[in-house]
């Protein structure tokens, strides 16, 4: 393919995640919001293959789970909570770790349900990916660990899920950096249909609607992976080390029933479970959130994601967001550790 097909193809998914994004995350009632305070900042030049390892992982049994997690720093240190998204792991934060460790935090960034060596404590517990889900399983492991109160912080699933911690259960978090914003998602909002260019954003939640995209899913983990990672980060140029250090967490026996649930409940076509039905009430009403947050972007995401604009109006605390340049994608904690760190950093300060 030519440079300027590629430029063409980049250009034509980054429009068209934004189209969509608004109605996705049930945010367009904020299209009209005064933008957020914004400043652009440069990703500063780092290794991001600094780091290769956590070190031994460690395991704690929090409410349906045991969870696989990775701890770094003191441990009487202020907690921050590091949430990874789709079809990524805690690999995504290897190098923002050590940062936050060395200035004194204490570190925990769990694998979510369905991923590395977290598990179900239960084989009758159902696999269910909804969004309100995954936060409570955040707040469990929050629970078991003794954590009243943590800075959280995450991308993709794991912003979502900050979001949820932040509008559910604003006591336990001290501030929470997100990576594309507001990502509380509604499934009332997810039954109106978007332009065709929106819609084929996201062609992989229509393909896993299908039996033949879960089974095409479970045959073909690893280049699935590796093909949204190219185009949710066009210009990150990762190894193949990177990417399987990472793609070992999608053999968990539960990975694909999580992953594929997750996408058929938003689209109202698997149900979630009446634990949830709450929560999942409160969410769609589009709650303000309140607490001290930095939201990021990078200017290269190739997926789909809403404008910075679309969800000031949805942070009524102390708010600022950064749009981080320089050809930055999705997974912006590994593709430009210092920058997520240094937000993190930040938003403990606002």
């Amino acid at each position: 393919m030519s440079e300027e097909f590629n430029h063409q193809r980049r250009r034509f998914f980054g429009v068209a995640a934004m189209t969509v994004a608004a109605v996705e995350f049930g945010i367009g009632g904020a299209v009209n919001a005064q933008p957020a305070q914004t400043s652009a900042a440069k990703a500063p030049a780092v290794e991001t293959r600094a780091n290769t390892s956590f070190g031994a992982l460690k395991q704690i049994k929090a409410g349906l789970l045991d969870v696989g997690y990775a701890e770094a720093g003191p441990v009487n240190g202020s907690a921050v909570l590091l949430l990874h998204g789709w079809p990524y792991d805690i690999y995504s934060f290897v190098d923002v770790a050590p940062l936050l460790s060395s200035a004194g935090y204490r570190v925990i960034i769990p694998y979510l349900r369905g991923y590395g060596t977290t598990r179900f404590l239960s084989y009758d517990t159902p696999r269910n990916g909804q969004q309100a889900a995954i936060a409570a399983d955040a707040i469990a492991l929050m629970d078991a660990l003794g954590i009243e109160k943590a800075i959280v912080a995450g991308y993709d699933w794991g912003a979502r899920t900050a979001n949820i911690m932040a509008a559910l259960w604003p006591e336990r978090c001290k501030a929470m950096v997100s990576v594309s914003g507001y990502l509380i998602g509604s499934q009332e909002a997810n039954k109106q249909p978007l332009s065709p260019k929106a819609e084929l954003a996201w062609w992989y939640q229509f393909y896993f609607a299908t039996e033949r995209g879960r089974l095409g899913y479970e045959a073909n983990r690893r280049d699935f992976a590796k093909l949204i990672w190219q185009t949710a980060s066009p210009t990150w140029n990762f190894d193949d080390a990177t990417f399987e250090r990472s793609a070992d967490a999608f053999d968990n026996p539960d990975h694909v029933e999580i992953v594929i649930h997750n996408y058929r409940w938003r689209l109202g076509l698997a149900e979630g479970e009446a634990r949830y039905d709450a929560y999942e009430r409160q969410l769609s009403t589009r709650p303000v959130i309140a607490v001290p947050t930095i939201t990021l972007e990078g200017d290269a995401n190739g997926a789909p994601h809403p404008e910075p604009a679309a969800y000031a109006g949805k942070f009524s605390g102390k708010y600022a967001h950064r749009t981080i340049t320089g050809g930055i994608g999705h997974n912006l904690a590994q593709e430009a550790p210092q920058a997520f760190a240094q937000a993190v950093l930040d938003v403990d300060r606002l």
